[in-house]
């Protein structure tokens, strides 16, 4: 089993002074203890179970760009890109470019979006749910042929392009690995079987379920099973002293029978070092061998 952090509260205690040395700090601290991600949130204003809207939010694919510069190892990726927040050309090329810059270390993470608040806030595009799930599956199809040898037009119902032309390609071949984040039984994870490499879904009592209906998705699609990461994201707070390491190892135990290959730790504190330093000393290690 592997470990991801995500992080998604910039109120540090320096606040937006400090976010350069925070962010540096954190990412390589984050790398030499083991992280195998590294991933931010693609929003623009803070989410409720964090903190409120005006607190700092920095945006996604900037601020990887960032990290691909200050760290060597680590795989990075926006968890998840809002797929309506950007044209499906455009993110095809951001997530290119990442690459290329980070010498094949990035990912693309996407969803259909949910945050309609700060959608309609800063007028960001936010179409119906069945719209956006179309919209999710044609850039899906336009990022994926932009890998591809073909630069041929691209005509779906809600994206046309003239000429799916991508230079440089990215470095990793065939692709980028692409993570579809949700647990949405008809369409989602029916995408997943059908275009992804990792699914991501929540900690929770229904999970086994999920992945017996991507199971079933995948016999339908003919789609081997076993050739898409499993992915959930839960909180991974060691406790002062490290207090709660037995029972996360054990929960991480009880998720990796379940076929769960990756755990991404979701938001971290970036102020928060000791937290890594105990992760990367007493949990990584053990979760290694799972």
């Amino acid at each position: 089993m592997e470990l991801g952090i995500h992080l998604a509260n910039f109120t540090w205690s320096g606040g937006p002074a400090t976010f350069v040395t925070d962010l540096a700090r954190t990412a390589r601290l984050a790398e030499d203890v083991g992280v195998r991600k590294l991933s931010v949130m693609d929003h623009v204003w803070q989410i409720g179970h964090i903190g409120p809207p005006e607190h700092e939010m920095l945006e996604a694919y900037t601020t990887l760009g960032y990290l691909a510069a200050v760290t060597e190892k680590v795989e990075l990726l926006a968890w998840v890109t809002a797929a309506v927040y950007r044209e499906p050309g455009l993110l095809a090329k951001e997530v290119t470019t990442l690459d290329v810059l980070s010498r094949g270390r990035a990912w693309l993470g996407i969803g259909a979006a949910w945050n309609e608040e700060e959608s309609r806030g800063l007028g960001l595009p936010f179409p119906p749910t069945a719209e956006r799930f179309e919209r999710l599956e044609e850039t899906l199809q336009i990022c994926l042929q932009m890998w591809s040898d073909s630069d041929a037009p691209y005509e779906g119902k809600h994206y046309t392009l003239g000429r799916a032309l991508n230079s440089p390609q990215s470095v990793q071949r065939p692709h980028p690995p692409i993570l579809i984040g949700g647990g949405g039984e008809r369409k989602t994870l029916r995408m997943v079987a059908q275009y992804a490499d990792a699914c991501n879904l929540f900690d929770s009592p229904e999970l086994e379920r999920k992945l017996d209906i991507l199971r079933e998705h995948c016999e339908t699609l003919g789609r081997d099973y076993d050739t898409i990461a499993k992915t959930v994201m839960c909180p991974i707070d060691p406790g002062p002293d490290g207090q709660n390491v037995d029972a996360i190892l054990a929960h991480l135990k009880d998720l990796s029978a379940l076929g769960v290959q990756h755990v991404h730790s979701r938001g971290l504190d970036g102020s928060r070092t000791d937290w890594l330093e105990v992760i990367g000393e007493r949990i990584i290690p053990e979760i290694n061998r799972f």
